[in-house]
């Protein structure tokens, strides 16, 4: 369908593509992966027309219908509503049905009759007569409701804007779809409903993404687009992770020897070069030279720009990072963005804050960081505990005109500072040598801006990382870097990401935002799902049963108990509290011994703490600080039995 023959693009001095051959065919799959500014969205504009090649050629077979998003969509007027503008996505459909909409009112003349069936033929093969229905499907699927259907287009947010693009281009059933980040305006359950309608798909894909849940799921082909070329791996994603290190070691080896070789002959030409008797070999030489430099081995810019990324342990705090109760939030004092929301996280979880956009789930996460406060409700924040606030529009406020050096280095001042050398290896952890950080920030990678910003961060000392959206400037290499990093992270972590793989690797348990409220799942992302399958729970509840199991109560709308009468439910009620309440008692006695024995711990803290505050002549600071961190100790043991406690019988009952 598509081939791509020896094409070369130039910005400047810049080689884009440097004759860049492959080819895609009628119905396959293409995963187009590599990192950021390396040409892949080059390759789609030369398809679209949009950019013209300086050398090869593109050859595209038979005449295929191209869907593909528009970066700025605008309406046709400022009245169109997003439903109109979201079925003029095929071209031409809206003039045939005109015209078989005039040659209605005279189908007594044959010649109209036949050129109405002419038209009525097209207008069916083009998938006129369920686009609406497709589109209303594809809309309801990224996210709109039914009531914004007739809202002005022009009211919509650019980034609600491009989803209702992706849904006019989906819904025309092209022949070849050419989507480029299709995931970056979409929340994580958009791109669960994207991945399923792709699924399904049975035309040509050419999908540029760093999204590894799309490309693991839709695509059987990758094509890699680096250092000016582009290379295609007959295989799934998978595949490609290991071709591309067995194909990198050989490159290096090949680079290895050439360089070596040239290295010699220089050496014969720098030497030899003055002396008549060997002017002529040297001259030879120097042709060799010239050639090997014209074909030249370049290896793939991602393993020159990886870095590392090692964060390091948290400060210690207690074992309540933080809690809100019936918390509300407004903007405008009429209409509650967050309303009711009651959850608690602790020391050491990693929970993903999942849902809709425009549900409050940016909103929540700046009332954790203390950057907004509740306007309702209580919203408070554990012992010790230091917030590390990530947003997404973080990494973009980094002074691009500023060194590296400078950014991290004006953070550290200000937190404290130390000794240069310690500064230094901060530099050395986050992926930083000699040769980065006198670099200006705008400058950087996407990957690098982020390292930035997750230094700055981890200056301050933080243990309880806010994350809004981390991978957003993150090529597939970058991703994986940051994923590991939190995945050993010591500390607790709140994050919220439309990546399922990067989600599905981090998180150990999930809180979920819907119109209906708020629920916490104590299990990773796959807990989630399954649970979501099954369809149980309700909003504001928190499941706290371990995965797999039930709590031996029948579900309301169970066949089986609709069976039973309403005597016979009693006594199996009745039944299964008898035979719960020895463990009931049990855990109410265990209940009351830690609450106890943490009063009385608290009430020794206290005093240590006071005598520790107010010292005397004769007090033992060694002593007297070893029985603080003793009695702490001690409290968060007792705490999180109670609260271990608390939850199974908040379970039971």
């Amino acid at each position: 369908m598509l081939d791509f023959r020896n094409i070369s693009v130039h910005y400047g001095h810049q080689d884009v593509l440097t004759q860049v051959t492959f080819r895609i065919n009628a119905r396959d799959r293409v995963g187009i992966v590599g990192p950021n500014g390396s040409g892949k969205s080059t390759l789609f504009k030369i398809v679209q027309g949009e950019m013209a090649v300086d050398s090869g050629e593109l050859i595209v077979e038979g005449s295929p219908r191209i869907g593909w998003t528009r970066q700025n969509p605008q309406p046709d007027s400022p009245e169109e509503t997003l439903l109109e503008y979201s079925l003029r996505g095929i071209p031409g459909l809206s003039e045939i049905e005109a015209e078989m909409s005039r040659l209605e009112k005279n189908l007594d003349d044959p010649a109209a009759l036949k050129r109405y069936g002419e038209l009525e033929s097209r207008f069916g093969h083009l998938g006129g007569y369920d686009l609406e229905t497709r589109v209303k499907i594809a809309l309801g699927g990224l996210g709109f409701d039914t009531s914004d259907f007739g809202k002005p287009f022009t009211s919509f947010s650019g980034g609600w804007r491009m989803r209702a693009e992706l849904s006019r281009v989906l819904a025309s059933k092209p022949d070849l779809l050419l989507l480029d980040e299709p995931s970056n305006y979409l929340d994580l359950p958009a791109v669960e409903w994207l991945q399923k309608f792709l699924k399904a798909y049975d035309g040509t894909l050419a999908l540029i993404s760093h999204d590894r849940f799309l490309l693991g799921t839709l695509t059987d082909i990758i094509v890699e687009v680096d250092a000016g070329t582009a290379t295609r791996y007959e295989g799934n994603l998978d595949y490609y992770l290991r071709e591309r290190e067995l194909r990198y070691e050989h490159l290096k080896a090949a680079k290895e020897n050439q360089d070596r070789h040239r290295e010699q002959l220089q050496r014969f030409v720098d030497r030899f070069r003055a002396q008549a008797t060997k002017a002529s070999q040297a001259q030879s030489r120097q042709k060799i030279i010239d050639k090997l430099d014209e074909e030249r081995i370049v290896l793939p810019k991602r393993y020159t720009t990886s870095g590392s990324l090692r964060l390091a342990d948290p400060p210690p705090s207690g074992i309540e990072m933080f809690r809100c109760e019936d918390l509300r939030f407004s903007y405008d004092g009429r209409k509650n963005v967050l309303d009711g929301i009651s959850f608690q996280i602790s020391r050491s979880d990693k929970v993903a804050l999942i849902g809709y956009n425009g549900l409050g789930k940016t909103t929540l996460m700046r009332i954790v960081a203390g950057t907004r406060r509740p306007t309702g409700g209580k919203a408070i924040l554990g012992h010790n505990v230091v917030p590390g606030y990530l947003s997404q529009e973080f990494a973009e406020t980094i002074p691009p005109d500023v060194s590296v050096y400078r950014n991290a280095k004006n953070a550290w001042d200000a937190h404290g500072g130390g000794p240069e050398k310690n500064f230094r290896n901060l530099l050395g952890a986050f992926g930083f040598d000699s040769n980065d950080i006198e670099k200006p920030a705008g400058v950087l990678s996407g990957g690098e801006k982020i390292r930035l910003a997750f230094l700055i961060l981890f200056i301050t000392s933080p243990n309880f990382l806010l994350l809004d959206e981390p991978t957003t400037h993150l090529d597939l290499d970058g991703r994986r870097l940051l994923q590991d990093a939190l995945r050993n992270y010591k500390g607790t972590i709140l994050l919220v990401s439309h990546d399922i793989e990067f989600v599905r690797a981090v998180a150990t348990s999930v809180i979920e935002i819907s119109k209906d409220g708020i629920r916490q799942y104590p299990g990773g992302y796959d807990y989630y799902c399954e649970k979501k399958e099954e369809g149980g729970g309700k909003p504001g509840e928190r499941e706290s049963r371990p995965f797999g199991e039930g709590t031996g109560k029948r579900e309301e709308n169970d066949p089986q108990s609709s069976q039973l009468s309403k005597k016979e439910l009693r006594q199996q009620r009745a039944a299964e509290r008898a035979k719960l309440a020895p463990k009931i008692k049990e855990l109410k006695s265990r209940i009351e011994k830690a609450e106890k024995k943490i009063d009385e711990l608290q009430a020794a803290l206290d005093e240590a703490s006071a005598e520790l505050f107010n010292p005397v002549p004769s007090t033992d600071f060694a002593t007297l600080n070893r029985k603080v961190r003793t009695l702490q100790f001690e409290i968060d043991r007792y705490t999180a039995d109670w609260e271990e406690a608390a939850e199974e019988l908040s379970a039971i009952s």
